[in-house]
């Protein structure tokens, strides 16, 4: 079946749209190494197979929307314009070999992911929006000349980066997605979660927008301070509740699993749902009948 054949925004209008999930630990899941400041950009650059693979069990599960693995890759990386535009034509053959629409949404990931040190769950790198913007730029141009259905600006952590990424994109007509990681009712970096949502609520490239890679509690209250600024689609890709840590290079698991309060978020507007890091094919496919 060929790939969707409509725009993403036009179906987030009439209804909910399941996203996939944590591509970092599926590829974990089938024997990958991801160790290195490339993360799943390693795999990417070393064995694309199986990314494609992994985007493959996505799109069985139910997935509609498949999110490359350039969130890592920075625009200095080795060969990083090669690995981008084989990113997209990677999740675009799973895409197509699905018995289903499927979209594919290249990965924008923040300045932070580049460091590999967890910056992306603080934010406030000490960069301004200009030297943000430079170097979003050359990758953001080499991903829409590779043709993905959608650019997912995610895991932002603060309203300057935002700016930055929504500047370099404004009067393109690109479409995107903007979702900020989020905590206590604030960005990362300790922002009002309304006025940084507010960024994004007039650009007309942004089909949706709302936050992913946080806590499940963290949805609900950050999707009603999006809704309090805007009436586009809200979208949602929390995690496990689990937290990152940088130094030891793994996840701390909560005691108990948090809830996935999924009709309340519908209810305040979310139409774009999946997960987020460790979050799998199964957990899509369960999420994908609670959407249907």
């Amino acid at each position: 079946m060929a790939r969707a054949s409509g725009p993403l925004a036009e179906a987030l209008a009439r209804r909910a749209v399941l996203l996939d999930g944590g591509l970092s630990n599926q590829l974990v899941a089938q024997g990958c190494d991801l160790s290195g400041g490339l993360w799943t950009g390693r795999v990417l650059a070393e064995r694309p197979d199986q990314v494609e693979a992994a985007h493959t069990a996505y799109a069985r599960a139910g997935a509609e929307v498949l999110i490359t693995a350039s969130y890592q890759i920075g625009y200095g990386a080795p060969e990083a314009e090669v690995l981008l535009r084989r990113g997209v034509a990677l999740a675009d053959r799973a895409a197509r070999a699905a018995d289903h629409e499927v979209w594919v949404a290249a990965s924008v990931g923040p300045y932070g992911a580049v460091l590999a040190d967890g910056s992306e769950y603080r934010g406030g790198y000490g960069l301004g929006v200009a030297a943000l913007a430079d170097f979003h730029r050359p990758r953001i141009e080499t991903l829409v000349e590779a043709g993905p259905d959608v650019l997912a600006l995610e895991t932002v952590p603060d309203t300057i980066e935002a700016e930055a990424l929504l500047g370099v994109l404004a009067g393109s007509g690109v479409p995107v997605w903007l979702s900020y990681t989020v905590a206590g009712g604030r960005t990362r970096a300790g922002q009002p979660l309304a006025e940084a949502f507010a960024l994004a609520a007039q650009a007309p490239e942004v089909i949706a927008l709302g936050v992913n890679c946080c806590d499940p509690q963290d949805v609900g209250p950050a999707l009603e301070a999006a809704a309090s600024v805007t009436r586009k689609p809200l979208l949602a890709y929390p995690n496990d509740g689990s937290i990152w840590d940088a130094a030891g290079g793994r996840w701390h698991s909560p005691p108990t699993p948090p809830v996935w309060d999924v009709p309340a978020w519908r209810s305040i507007g979310a139409r774009l749902l999946g997960g987020c890091c460790r979050i799998d094919p199964p957990a899509i496919a369960a999420l994908g009948a609670r959407l249907s």
